[in-house]
């Protein structure tokens, strides 16, 4: 197998072992806890109603693929905007984010991202977003392992 040219941890090619466990048959089908559209942060404009007194959720995309309990741990009660730290462009995100925090009287942050160093960028900028807006709120960093465990 050919190394790839990027160096980053993040886009190393691995296989996740995972041991046979038996499977667990829900009671029935899984309701999506997501209550709002769009989601992606580009999209999602600093007015929308669904902002307003807030719980915000900063997710990095990877997160709901590799976390099985995202709805239920995460999504549930919050407001979602999702991106990738290493695939966007966040040039804009620290100025939008802010201003989200600032005109909704937004009651709490939570980023969860994966455990790898590029990730980390999400959480950086929410916390800077927190700081420009002037706003004093509480800030959980959550870390997803690339097995789906987590780590915090």
């Amino acid at each position: 197998m050919k190394n790839l040219a990027c160096g980053c941890p993040g886009s190393h090619v691995r296989t996740i072992e995972k041991n046979k466990t038996q499977e667990t048959v829900p009671s029935g089908r899984l309701q999506s806890e997501l209550r709002q559209w769009p989601v992606q942060l580009h999209l999602v404009p600093p007015t929308a109603p669904y902002l307003q007194n807030a719980h915000l959720l900063i997710a990095a995309d990877c997160v709901p693929f590799a976390y099985p309990e995202f709805h239920r741990d995460f999504l549930k009660g919050r407001v979602l905007v999702n991106a990738c730290p290493k695939l966007d462009d966040t040039s804009p995100y620290v100025e939008k984010l802010a201003e989200i925090i600032r005109h909704n009287d937004i009651q709490s942050v939570t980023v969860p991202i994966m455990e790898v160093p590029c990730c980390r960028g999400l959480a950086l900028l929410a916390q800077e977003a927190v700081k420009q807006s002037g706003r004093d709120i509480p800030v959980e960093i959550a870390v997803i392992g690339i097995d789906g465990e987590r780590r915090s």
